[in-house]
């Protein structure tokens, strides 16, 4: 398997599968999680899960990941993060990441993403990866930029239920010794 669990001080990266589906109902139903994510209905239901899960688990090689942020201390799961649209020839993809509200602002994320983005550099070979954030993300933007990612200047719209939602592209770059 390519995709691997990764390990943080406090936080297993686990790879994504089927007995998730009631960790991705709580998380992906949350009004706070949803707050931003303007791409897809709330999830609700066993299918909808299923069929999130199934994307991720789509056999190998494949274009996305997700790995559910696991506490260490006590197992709880506490939100997710990975890539999608993955180009394996020009070394570009997308990252996405979520938290549950109790454990926001608590460092968490920081740590999975500086797994994350270390093991797309060195596994995946990735060249750049694009965040996509709403405006108003407050807390994505300034993740993002702690890890590097820079204003491309592209924005563009994301039209959910009928309504205009923009979004700004952010870009990191990786070190050159790829």
């Amino acid at each position: 398997m390519f995709f691997k669990s990764l390990e943080t001080e406090r936080l297993i990266l686990k790879n994504i599968d089927a007995g998730d589906a009631d960790f991705i109902i709580k998380q992906f139903s949350d009004d706070e999680v949803n707050r931003f994510l303007f791409d897809a209905e709330p999830i609700t239901t066993d299918e909808q899960a299923m069929e999130l899960i199934d994307f991720y688990l789509a056999p190998e090689p494949r274009n996305q990941h997700r790995w559910i942020l696991t506490l260490k201390d006590g197992g709880e799961r506490i939100g997710t993060c990975g890539f999608h649209c993955w180009n394996r020839e020009s070394g570009v993809c997308e990252i996405g990441y979520d938290l549950y509200p109790p454990y926001q602002k608590k460092g968490y994320m920081s740590e999975a993403l500086k797994a994350a983005l270390s093991f797309a550099e060195g596994e995946m070979k990735i060249k750049e990866i694009h965040a996509h954030i709403a405006e108003g993300n407050t807390a994505s933007f300034k993740i993002a930029e702690k890890f590097g990612f820079a204003d491309s200047g592209q924005t563009y719209m994301e039209i959910f239920r009928g309504k205009e939602y923009p979004h700004s592209i952010l870009i990191y770059k990786a070190p050159k010794n790829n």
